[in-house]
């Protein structure tokens, strides 16, 4: 006999109604950084170049993740009576996330001024690429194995999230330190997260 489908998602809903807002909230983080560092003295094209190619590569594609993350939430506690629309908008998410990972990864190796390192690569590309790949391959097999697709999606949504966490920290200690040498007169370009 199969399962409805609000009998599947229901055990899940306090997992998605805890990562919806934590993703959101994290959002929110990442906005006010951008925001409290956007008033940094940028003397040279260089230095504005170097800005832009960071928050292209590092804070932007956070946001997105995060906002991937609530987004999938949002959808997974609406009170659905059948999983085709969940199932096709998950899908869409992961299909568009894995794309813009691709983006991301060539614009990374694009990078003139900073040298991306294993851990950059680990959290800000790879991670988030297999967060998506999960999501794809579980939406696709949630028709056949629901309970177990399930858990796919969930972990996607976590990933991102813990991708989220780490990327936001990262970002604000970089941003941090940054601002501490540029006051001290020690600033390097680099690029800015």
């Amino acid at each position: 006999m199969l399962e409805s489908t609000p009998s599947l998602l229901g055990p899940w809903s306090s997992f998605y109604v805890m990562t919806g807002p934590s993703a959101a909230a994290l959002v929110g983080l990442m906005f006010v950084v951008i925001t409290l560092t956007s008033s940094r003295d940028l003397s040279t094209v260089s230095d504005i170049e170097t800005r832009r190619a960071g928050i292209a590569n590092f804070s932007t594609p956070t946001v997105v993740h995060l906002a991937a993350a609530l987004f999938v939430s949002a959808i997974l506690v609406a009170p659905w009576k059948a999983f085709f629309l969940p199932a096709l908008s998950v899908g869409l998410v992961g299909l568009y996330g894995f794309a813009y990972c691709l983006r991301i990864v060539y614009r990374a190796r694009m990078l003139r001024r900073y040298q991306a390192d294993t851990e950059d690569w680990t959290w800000y590309w790879i991670l988030p690429l297999l967060a998506y790949v999960a999501m794809v391959a579980a939406t696709i097999a949630l028709h056949w194995i629901p309970r177990i697709a399930l858990f796919g999606i969930g972990g996607g949504v976590l990933l991102l999230l813990l991708v989220g966490i780490h990327n936001a920290w990262d970002i604000v200690t970089y941003v941090t330190v940054d601002l501490e040498e540029s006051a001290g007169g020690g600033h390097e370009n680099t690029d800015a997260r």
